[in-house]
């Protein structure tokens, strides 16, 4: 049997960027060209939702794709992560948009570039580890949020409407400012992003493997240049956009600027570094590989600073290009440095033609992004699961909605805590009349018999054994611990009997990990979880039939022999 321990990879290992790691492990024309195919895929997709994000964030579209090109290759060439993506981010759009409202765009600038510092100190302290201290029901919330705030602000572009003063930031002042424009909207602009939405949900609906964004935004462009439908551009808001990349700096800055800009930029740092970690988490899910988590954080860090030096906004890992990195085929991260630079030629060829897009049918793609991030599921699960769990949920949703992304995220991690605390000190059990000193007995709360070695003899089954609580600043070790699982077993087997407390987030942990078990072909089985325990892990789909429910280890190993002799 084994116990979850974590095990501590050396200095080397911990700042080796995956890029070096590839190329020792042998990297030929086979591997470029499965890298290059899936770089122009990615970049496919991140052409038009870079403009769309710079637009929504306050700034111009050719901003986004300086991000991309420049962060993007940055994060790809020294980052911990075989398959990362960097670029703009739709969790970003809300703080860049009031950072931009209130600082301007040199402030962001500066404040991109002071929170690029702090995540290089981060990594390079190996601070990093604490931000997956995070609970699973404050990043389902505020992600959450953030959709919602994005939806929001696309109704103005969706729907073509004449604001009569500039729109608010404020949720609470931006409703009913959008609401008393209805009058005003624009059927072109309504029939233009109405196109755009059915051709995206038609192609992942029938032909998923083609760009649906890309298509949408030509045939929506396509459709108002050949109708000359009075719809606002790129060009009419913007002008025509710059065809290259140039040093620009930090101008403004001084000691006053930096002091008022310390709580953006500790922002910016925070939301980069949750939101790259979740990333490669993703990609670590997908493939079976892992990620140096201070390593990234120190490309994202470097990313950012360069990123801001060159007009570019803020940049982290981005989950959705992450993922259509990993399905297109690459092999490693030669594919995102590769993606930056055909972003470059698509800037420099044809960044006169980008000006035809309308706004319309950017705002169309970014809801499409707020639907795709909303985390529908997981947030409903959650509301579900306890009422500790849909507290926290609740206040970092609609924090993040009503205040401000920060305000989510920081009351979110005290009530986690306080629930954490709180659910700890009623899992203590007292026990009186109890000696000192006691003889040596089997180790074992439950008082089971003590485990048998010849257990484990049977290759094709494995067991691991839980002790302890099972909370969200444990997850990242044990989730680590079964991607160290070589090959798959026929069954693998969780004692559970010494866990005294699961919350959601390790019980997503274990999702995760049985789902990665199940595509190998293992059958799952989790003995001796407490009624608390099972109920949890059935909010996640952790129950029968889809996996073995048992009592006992001993139990689970008859069911575990049973089917295997049945073949």
């Amino acid at each position: 049997m084994t116990t979850i321990a974590s095990v501590q990879p050396s200095l080397a290992e911990l700042f080796t960027p995956k890029l070096v790691t590839t190329l020792r492990e042998g990297y030929g024309s086979a591997d470029l060209r499965r890298d290059a195919i899936a770089g122009l895929t990615v970049a496919i997709v991140a052409l038009p939702l870079s403009m769309a994000i710079a637009i929504a964030s306050g700034t111009t579209p050719d901003r986004g794709l300086v991000t991309a090109v420049i962060g993007g290759f940055i994060i790809s060439a020294l980052g911990g992560s075989r398959f990362q993506i960097g670029g703009p981010a739709g969790a970003f759009i809300p703080l860049v948009a009031t950072t931009i409202a209130v600082h301007g765009y040199e402030g962001l600038a500066i404040a991109t570039f002071m929170a690029g510092l702090m995540l290089v100190v981060v990594g390079a302290l190996r601070l990093g580890t604490y931000i997956k201290y995070i609970p699973y029901p404050v990043t389902v919330g505020f992600t959450a949020g953030i959709a919602v705030i994005i939806f929001v602000a696309q109704l103005r572009d969706l729907l073509g409407l004449t604001l009569g003063k500039a729109e608010p930031a404020e949720m609470l002042h931006k409703l009913p400012v959008l609401w008393s424009a209805l009058p005003s909207a624009n059927v072109a602009a309504v029939g233009v992003a109405a196109l755009a939405l059915a051709i995206i949900v038609a192609i992942r609906r029938f032909r998923p493997a083609l760009p649906a964004l890309l298509i949408a935004v030509v045939a929506g462009s396509g459709a108002a240049v050949l109708l000359s439908l009075p719809v606002e551009t790129i060009a009419s808001r913007f002008g025509a956009l710059p065809t290259g990349i140039s040093y620009q700096g930090l101008p403004g800055l001084s000691l006053n600027r930096i002091r008022e800009l310390i709580v953006p930029a500790i922002a910016i740092a925070m939301l980069g570094g949750i939101e790259s970690l979740l990333s490669a988490v993703v990609a670590d899910g997908m493939t079976g590989r892992r990620h140096r988590s201070n390593c990234e954080l120190v490309a994202q860090g470097l990313a950012n600073m360069a990123s801001a030096l060159c007009g570019g906004i803020p940049v982290t890992g981005t989950i959705a290009r992450t993922a259509t990195n990993v399905r297109a085929g690459a092999r490693g991260p030669v594919s995102g440095m590769l993606h930056s630079l055909f972003l470059l030629g698509f800037l420099v060829v044809a960044g006169n033609w980008m000006g035809y897009v309308p706004l319309a049918v950017l705002a169309a793609v970014l809801v499409v992004v707020a639907w795709g991030m909303a985390e529908k599921r997981e947030f409903l699960s959650l509301l579900r699961a306890s009422r500790g769990d849909a507290v926290v949920l609740l206040a970092s949703f609609l924090l993040t909605v009503f205040v401000d992304l920060t305000a989510g995220i920081g009351v979110g991690i005290v009530l986690g805590s306080l629930l954490f605390m709180h659910r700890m000190a009623e899992a203590i059990e007292v026990r009186s009349a109890t000696r000192m000193v006691e003889e040596d007995t089997a180790d074992d709360p439950a008082g089971r018999p003590a485990y048998d070695t010849r257990r484990g003899a049977d290759e094709d089954i494995v067991i691991y054994r839980l002790s302890g609580a099972f909370f969200f600043g444990a997850a990242a070790t044990v989730g680590a611990v079964f991607d160290r699982i070589g090959r798959p077993p026929k069954v693998f087997i969780l004692d559970m009997a010494g866990v005294p407390f699961l919350d959601t987030t390790g019980a997503y942990t274990l999702e995760t990990a049985v789902h990665k078990l199940e595509r190998g072909g293992t059958a799952v089985i989790i003995a001796g979880a407490r009624g608390p325990i099972a109920r949890t892990l059935a909010h996640f789909g952790l129950e029968e039939p889809r996996i073995g429910i048992a009592p006992t280890v001993e139990a689970a190993l008859a069911t575990a022999r049973r089917r295997l002799a049945t073949g």
